[in-house]
């Protein structure tokens, strides 16, 4: 099965099930499709029992899909710019210290606490896992996924200060959750040499200062080459093209993508450049009316269907699982665990900037359960060893990416009105 009829099959099911979805259920797209995604997964499986030719295919496509490529080094620097370029810059830029702090101390905290409590639990269960892969977990599924805040937040009448900060640490800390993932994994890896603190801060550095940076640069070349034409169809393949260039580079250079994206997005959607001359602040111009409608209807679009993609892709993924009761039990638990961690690692940058910045009433508990996981943790999951226990955290990772979506996601806009009240 070659690459067309694999992106054609995800495609067709993604436009049947966004179909079914505005038609049938009327859900939030991300929810709906991976919903629907679920159900006809399910409906394949019972299937199976009669006749397992369509379940055989299914799993053969799921098969030749490395989903941690794909999304990892593929789509999501697609949809972490589209995601930046929609993001009020100057909302972000008061938010910006709070946002740091959530995106880099909240992680780190999350990750021990988290890490911590499984190993706990895994050991009440009976199942022997040593810390340091506990530790690994704590890390991939302590970011919230900006592709499902983003989709899901825009519909949750979330207050526009609330929102800023719970998207902006989305953006971000995905890209500090790979950089954390990727330091413990090596540690985890290294048998035989010893990673020492510098070693860590050297990869620290590498990846999320040169991330930033090349981000920087990205940004203000898009920024001179805008504002030097006025084609709006050329400008729109400039910006595709720098950030399709910008991955490579990212990964040739081993910095992190995801921040470069996040900020060259971020830098392209900037107010400056899209302030019309003879505004009241009269400022560099680099789009017409014309190019901003274009180039936001663009990334939309890409945003849509990738989106559409990511989400179809999750619900099938539930195919190649291996599902044990203890599996499913210690996934369960998991999920009050990962809360009450996410909680407990907001407490300290909240309390910080509370006064300064007045936060709205009950922000973490609004953040705690605003904050979805999503494809990023299971793409993780799947780069686990099987020494590392991989199918235990796999299924673990699923069950709590399919409780915040379906169940986090659905609540959020009701838990946002009645703390309102």
């Amino acid at each position: 099965m070659d690459s067309y009829i694999i992106i054609t099959a995800l495609v067709f099911l993604s436009a049947i099930f966004g179909y079914i979805n505005v038609r049938v259920f009327k859900l939030p797209n991300t929810i709906g499709l991976m919903f629907i995604t679920m159900l006809y997964t399910l409906g394949v499986l019972a299937l199976s029992y009669f006749d397992d030719t369509l379940l055989n295919m299914e799993i053969k496509l799921i098969n030749q899909i490395d989903f941690k490529e794909v999304l990892l080094d593929n789509m999501l620097s697609f949809l972490l710019f589209a995601g930046a370029l929609h993001t009020n810059y100057q909302d972000l830029k008061i938010l910006r210290w709070p946002v740091i702090a959530f995106a880099t101390l909240g992680v780190l905290i999350s990750t021990f606490l988290i890490g911590g409590a499984m190993y706990v639990l895994l050991e009440l269960l009976g199942m022997q896992v040593n810390f340091i892969y506990c530790l690994l977990f704590g890390a991939l599924i302590s970011p919230t996924d900006p592709i499902a805040v983003l989709g899901i937040l825009k519909k949750a009448g979330v207050p526009k200060k609330l929102e800023t900060k719970i998207v902006g640490e989305s953006l971000f800390n995905d890209g500090v959750g790979v950089v954390m993932f990727l330091i413990i994994y090596q540690i985890a890896s290294s048998s035989s040499q010893t990673i020492g603190v510098i070693d860590v801060v050297k990869l620290l550095g590498l990846e999320v200062i040169g991330g930033v940076v090349l981000g920087l640069i990205l940004g203000w070349l898009i920024y001179l080459l805008l504002k030097s034409i006025n084609d709006f169809n050329i400008e729109v393949i400039i910006t595709l093209a720098a950030v399709m260039v910008g991955t490579v580079i990212a990964e040739k250079m081993h910095f992190s993508g995801p921040l470069a994206m996040v900020t060259a997005g971020l830098m392209v959607g900037n107010d400056r450049s899209r302030l019309k001359k003879g505004s009241k602040k009269e400022k560099p111009s680099a789009m017409s009316d014309i190019t901003r409608q274009y180039v936001d209807k663009f990334w939309e679009l890409i945003d849509i269907l990738l989106n559409a993609v990511l989400f179809v892709l999750i619900g099938m993924e539930m195919l190649v699982l291996v599902f044990k009761g203890e599996y499913i039990y210690a996934g369960l638990l998991a999920i009050p665990i990962i809360l009450v961690c996410r909680y407990l690692s907001l407490l300290l940058p909240i309390s910080f900037f509370k006064k300064k910045l007045n936060f709205v009433p009950k922000t973490n508990l609004i953040m705690t359960w605003g904050g979805l996981r999503g494809g990023i943790s299971i793409a993780l999951a799947l780069g686990l060893s099987q020494e590392m226990h991989r199918d235990l955290f796999l299924v673990i990772t699923y069950i709590v990416v399919v409780f915040s979506i379906l169940f986090q996601g659905l609540t959020i806009e009701k838990l946002v009105k009645k703390l309102s009240e």
